[in-house]
């Protein structure tokens, strides 16, 4: 694989990719494709309800913003000091906890009157790279039942609802039922040269897009190349005992079949030190079934993207990016057919 970034004509003409998910995961991936392609859709989810997103959503009546914080943070060009202004949380008073970014987006939402709009201007703001899409305009609150039949309404209720019951998640469903996606978000999976899935929370960050009405059927008829970006760990409250097919699974069974193509996973050593942290959070190195995933009829690649150091297991977004790249290269060749329409080939 290369390092060197294309030049700014190869970057201005780069694969238009579509990136499908929410919370840290999804963020941190940005970071690495944005120095690739300038033509970078993030499609986010809206069904979170913690936090400080969670008390903007319950008092404002608006979106939670904070999955789109992240992905604008991560796609701006902007100076050091609005960096830091969109990362700071007040420390003290009724605005303790609450990140100044997420209030611009509650501010902006109040002022153009719709959250996808705010979205927009916010991006102009912060001249990021690429767009940032709500998955949808509606209203929505997720629900999981678990095998054992319990449920429980609201994202932030599933981690210690599923401590409670001790068994696994069933599936998730949005409260209402297949909620219209927003039109732009169609219009970017229609038109993309890639299409990527994760990596983050499975039940909470990714599956939830593809319940919105069309979004799983977008993808699943795209010509482009469709990968699953495995997350490095399983996740304390979500998916303890899960491997990669597990993971692939519940995207199947949520979604329908040609969701997926091909699944990218980590192959670096996880350090012992963070294997012991993360063992006490139930919680330990995503296990690749390699056999499950050919019988599924599905491709597997591994590459080292691991962040090497620190105090956490994550994705290094400069790995990841250059992984997902090669893997796009190689699987698709561009044929002109007149009139500057481009047809992909795997």
């Amino acid at each position: 694989m290369s390092n060197q970034y294309p030049n700014l004509q190869q970057w201005e003409r780069g694969p238009k990719i579509v990136a499908v998910g929410g919370g840290t995961g999804l963020s941190t991936m940005l970071r690495g494709l944005k120095k690739y392609t300038k033509n970078l859709t993030a499609i986010v989810t809206v069904a979170d309800d913690g936090g400080g997103s969670g008390i903007l959503r319950q008092d404002l009546g608006m979106p939670p913003p904070g999955d789109f914080r992240h992905c604008m943070e991560a796609l701006a060009n902007t100076e050091p000091v609005m960096e830091k202004l969109l990362t700071y949380r007040f420390t003290e008073g009724s605005l303790a906890g609450q990140s100044f970014g997420n209030l611009i987006l509650a501010a902006l939402n109040g002022i153009t009157g719709s959250f996808e709009e705010a979205v927009t201007q916010m991006s102009h703001v912060l001249a990021i790279t690429g767009r940032v899409i709500p998955v949808t305009s509606a209203d929505v609150q997720l629900e999981a039942v678990f095998e054992n039949g319990a449920s429980v309404v609201g994202e932030s209720k599933i981690y210690a609802c599923k401590k409670e019951q001790d068994c696994r998640i069933h599936h998730v469903a949005l409260i209402p039922e297949r909620p219209a996606a927003t039109p732009a978000a169609l219009e970017a999976i229609g038109e993309a040269d890639l299409i990527l899935l994760g990596p983050g929370s499975l039940y909470t960050s990714v599956i939830p897009n593809l319940l919105v009405e069309g979004v799983a059927h977008a993808i699943a008829q795209s010509d482009a190349p469709k990968i699953y970006v495995c997350n490095i760990m399983t996740q304390d409250g979500e998916t303890e005992g899960y491997t990669a097919a597990d993971h692939l699974e519940a995207l199947m069974v949520h979604g329908e079949p040609g969701l997926v193509d091909l699944c990218l996973a980590n192959s670096a050593a996880v350090p012992q030190s963070l294997v012991e942290k993360y063992s006490q959070e139930d919680a330990a190195p995503l296990h690749v079934d390699r056999d499950r995933i050919a019988a599924m009829g599905l491709e597997l690649v591994e590459r080292p993207v691991a962040w090497e150091g620190g105090n956490f297991a994550r994705h290094d977004p400069d790995k990841l990016a250059e992984a997902l790249l090669e893997i796009y290269r190689r699987r698709t060749v561009r044929i002109f057919r007149g009139e500057r329409r481009y047809i992909l080939e795997a």
